[in-house]
């Protein structure tokens, strides 16, 4: 978290504050804590709309639908997991023992997490800082063609293959670990050749993580 921080010459005036943006209610309640991360994160999730909406509308000419489209790609779930294990983050989310019962951490809880962050820095350094660390994070992702975000990109798959009726399928061909710790490894074939493969807590989990390498994969082939 120190490195965080000072990778953005950010100074910690309320330490409370950072605190509270890390800890889930499963915490909370767990350690008779005082204050969990939601309201923090419904601050953030404000915070974040603006900042990429804002960078969107002065910096391309698509049309509202496309960025609204755009936005959601880049402020989902899936988005917002991607940002916190890239800064090595995670480890910083504290959690009651129950969400450990399949292993890490939920996708939804870091990504929370991200968005909780976001507001802990907007109160504490205020909107110039926020917008800059939010930029400083997303933009890359977005000038970066082979990265991909979507909520569900299983669906997503879906579309675009059946609108090039080409055919695919999922396999699960692997599944190791304890009852209590279970991972599971999935592959997607589109045309009966392995496009992406995940590795998850749950076979729904290893699917979408196919699906979004596949997406990957395709956006690299037709670039």
């Amino acid at each position: 978290m120190k490195e965080f921080l000072e990778r953005w010459n950010i100074k910690i005036k309320d330490s409370k504050i950072y605190t509270t943006a890390f800890s889930h209610s499963s915490f909370v309640n767990e350690h008779k804590s005082k204050n969990d991360y939601e309201r923090l994160e419904f601050l953030g999730d404000a915070v974040l709309e603006l900042v990429v909406s804002d960078y969107l509308y002065k910096n391309y000419e698509f049309k509202e639908g496309e960025m609204t489209k755009i936005r959601a790609s880049y402020v989902c779930e899936n988005a917002l997991y991607e940002y916190m294990k890239d800064l090595d983050l995670i480890k910083y989310i504290r959690v009651g023992q129950g969400e450990f019962k399949e292993g890490d951490i939920k996708k939804a809880i870091v990504a929370d997490t991200f968005e909780s962050l976001m507001a802990a820095i907007y109160l504490e350094e205020g909107f110039m800082k926020v917008k800059e660390v939010i930029l400083d994070i997303i933009v890359p992702y977005i000038k970066d063609p082979k990265i991909i975000f979507f909520s569900d990109y299983k669906s997503t798959l879906q579309e675009a293959l059946q609108t090039d009726k080409r055919s695919f399928s999922y396999e699960t061909v692997d599944e190791c670990g304890p009852a209590h710790d279970r991972k599971f490894t999935v592959v997607v074939k589109i045309d009966n050749v392995i496009y992406g493969k995940g590795t998850a807590g749950s076979k729904k989990e290893a699917s979408q993580e196919a699906a979004r390498e596949a997406l990957t994969k395709l956006a690299s082939i037709e670039k």
